[in-house]
């Protein structure tokens, strides 16, 4: 299978990519900047990185039409100036928009806990982006991320 990875650089993508290849999948990797990721790394595989830049919507043109899978592991909250939660929108908007061009069937998202009616400001965005992506032609699965509470066993 073909999947398109977004976020490569990343805590997650970095720890899912290996796992990916070595199911024997073709991934392609999106990146703001190539050089910032280690492809030598994965010498030998069916690895493609291209640059894009999900704020600049003509680069997403790189992005193949023939992928069948992807993953959106976008978050904008590392960013110094700006409103994250505009940036994320706009990234969404733009990676939905393109993706409805390709002939990809599922998409799947990593978003946040959804357990209130009052969400923080970077969980507010999350939900947004999976509403966003929700309305695309693709199917989305959509993970949130749990609470882990720490037990104690009684003897």
């Amino acid at each position: 299978m073909k999947i398109l990875l977004t976020g490569v650089t990343g805590y997650i993508a970095q720890r899912l990519l290996p796992v990916l290849l070595d199911k024997g999948h073709e991934v392609v990797c999106c990146d703001r900047d190539k050089d910032r990721f280690n492809a030598k790394k994965y010498a030998g595989q069916r690895l493609t990185v291209i640059e894009v830049d999900f704020l600049n919507e003509a680069s997403l043109g790189a992005i193949p039409e023939d992928i069948e899978a992807a993953y959106y592991l976008i978050h904008s909250m590392a960013t110094q100036e700006g409103d994250f939660g505009a940036m994320e929108e706009i990234c969404a908007t733009h990676f939905r928009k393109r993706l409805d061009q390709t002939k990809v069937q599922q998409v799947i998202y990593l978003s946040g806990i959804s357990n209130s009616e009052e969400l923080s400001k970077h969980l507010t965005s999350r939900k947004n982006v999976e509403t966003l992506l929700s309305g695309a032609s693709f199917a989305l699965t959509t993970l949130r991320a749990g609470v882990s509470t720490p037990f104690s066993r009684q003897v």
